[in-house]
C-alpha cells in the first residue's frame, strides 16, 4: 500500500534548477524519514538529501548548499530543489522512505529504506 512517485525532472541547463517531487500514498509522510538518492550509469547509488519525521535533514557534500529537501504535509509530498546544476548532476534521481524508530533519523543509506519510487531522470546538459 505504500507507494511513492517521482516527479519534476529533465533536460536543464548547467546553472540551470529543478525541482523534484515525491508524492506519498498509503501513509502518512510525516512519521517517516523520507531520502533523495541517485544513481548514474555504472556508479553506485548515493544518498543525496534526506529528512527524517521530526524535520532533521542531511545532504551528500556533493550536493551541500545546492539542494534543499522540504515537505508539503498537505499534499503529503515531499521536494527537492535543485540549483546551480551542474553535468555531474546527471541520474536518475529516486525518493524513498524508512518508518519505525530509524524514521527518528535522517540518515542517508540506501539500506535503511524499504520502499522506493520508480525514479526520474534528471540531465544536465548544454
Amino acid at each position: 500500500q505504500l507507494q511513492l512517485v517521482e516527479s519534476g525532472g529533465g533536460l536543464v541547463q548547467p546553472g540551470g534548477s529543478l525541482r523534484l517531487s515525491c508524492a506519498a500514498s498509503g501513509f502518512t509522510l510525516n512519521t517517516y524519514a523520507i531520502g533523495w538518492f541517485r544513481q548514474a550509469p555504472g556508479k553506485e547509488r548515493e544518498g543525496i538529501s534526506c529528512v527524517s519525521s521530526r524535520g532533521s535533514t542531511n545532504y551528500a557534500d556533493s550536493v551541500k548548499g545546492r539542494f534543499t529537501i522540504s515537505r508539503d504535509n498537505a499534499k503529503n509530498t515531499v521536494y527537492l530543489q535543485m540549483n546551480s546544476l551542474i553535468p555531474e548532476d546527471t541520474a536518475v534521481y529516486y525518493c524513498a522512505a524508512r518508518g519505525g524508530l530509524l524514521a527518528l533519523q535522517a540518515m542517508c543509506a540506501a539500506n535503511n529504506f524499504g520502499s522506493w519510487g520508480q525514479g526520474t531522470q534528471v540531465t544536465v546538459s548544454s
